[in-house]
Formats: structure tokens, sequence, C-alpha cells
């Protein structure tokens, strides 16, 4: 039974009509802690996000889902999962690394996370939320790095919002097409793969900057 629980929770996305079917309004509250594990803790990056997204958009075209409910669960899921995610970071990432690691994580490192996140972080949060794995770590990090909470919080909310209603309102005008029905995996890594090009560039646009700047003084 178990088993059988976790399969349908990993694979929602595969799942999702005949879960309507058999919880109903329920469905809407799975969806939620779904969204919320996926972004508030490192150890759940593997679960459904951006196909379960697209995928529950097109269900809502369909009439099977209500699509503003659906909306405002989503955003209240990755807002509420990034700020938890954020506040691990900020009260026990620092401590377990170190205690953990005590080598490897240097002064030197620390400071650097601390500037990072103080010039690029709202960026940093905003862009990760459209990448798989990354949007799970992010916010950790930022936590870690000691980013000013409200300032994330801005950079969480907004790209929350942009996220779900790209995703969700792509399903739903998009997702009924049965060009789209038929290559759907081919689209959703499509999507991802021009993300992630466009976080290289900025990633590599950070990197060529913040090494071409000099210390003041020298």
């Amino acid at each position: 039974m178990i088993e059988s629980l976790l399969g349908i929770i990993f694979h929602l996305d595969q799942n999702l009509v005949s879960v309507v079917q058999a919880y109903g309004i329920w469905t809407y509250l799975l969806l939620f802690v779904i969204i919320f594990c996926e972004t508030g803790f490192v150890i759940t990056p593997f679960l459904p996000g951006d196909s379960l997204l697209f995928v529950s958009g097109a269900a809502a075209a369909s009439g099977i889902l209500n699509l503003e409910l659906l909306i405002a669960v989503y955003i209240l899921g990755a807002v509420i999962g990034d700020t938890v995610n954020y506040w691990l970071g900020n009260y026990l990432g620092l401590k377990v690394f170190m205690e953990k690691f005590p080598g490897l994580i240097k002064k030197e490192y620390i400071e650097r996370t601390h500037c990072f996140y103080d010039r690029w972080g709202g960026a940093t949060i905003f862009v990760a939320r459209f990448v798989p794995f990354v949007r799970t770590f992010a916010p950790f990090l930022a936590g870690v790095g000691s980013m000013k909470y409200r300032r994330f919080l801005f950079y969480n909310i907004l790209g929350a919002v942009a996220w779900t209603l790209l995703l969700v309102l792509g399903g739903y005008y998009l997702g009924t097409l049965s060009i789209v029905k038929e290559n759907m995996s081919l689209m959703l890594l499509g999507v991802m793969a021009l993300t992630g090009a466009a976080i290289l560039a900025i990633i590599a646009g950070l990197i060529s900057s913040c090494r071409r700047k000099k210390p003041e003084g020298d």
C-alpha cells in the first residue's frame, strides 16, 4: 500500500485524472503538499514540479480542476516551501556543514556566499524557480548566505507567481492540443533546456563580472 501511494505521488503528473476522480477536492491539498515539499526540503527535489503544473493546467482546461484554485494552491505551496527552505538554511545549514565538514567550509567561502547573495541573490531566486533541482537548493543557500529575508521574500513571491502562471496557463491553453499531448515530454525538456541555457548565460556573466572587479585599494 505504501509503495502504491509513493508511486502515485512520484508520478502524480501521470495519474492526475484518476487521483482527482478518487479524492475530489482533497486533490488540491495533495498538490499543495507536493509543491511545498519539492521546494521546501533539499532532500525532495525528485518530486514532480514543472510537469505537474503543466498537466494540471491541461486538466483544468478539460474541466477536471478549477483553474483559479489551482493557481492559488501552487503559488501558496511554492512561496511557503521556499520560505521554509530559506529558514532551514539560515538556522541549520551552516551549523550542519561546519559540524559534518569542518575542513571544507572555510571563512572565505562563507564570506563569498554572503557577498554573492547580497549582490545577485534576487536574480538567483527568481531564475532558479524555473529549473528542477536548482530551485530546491537556491533558497537553502540563500538562507546560508544570510540574504535579507524581505528581499528574498519579494523574489520568492515574484518567482512563484511567474512559474505558476507560465506552466499552469501553458498547460491550460496548450495542453489539450493533440500535438502537445503526443510530445509533452519533449516540450517540457525543451522549456527546461531553454531555461537552463539562460541560467548558464547569467552565471557566466556573473563570473566574468566578479573576475573583472578588483578589490578596492589594489
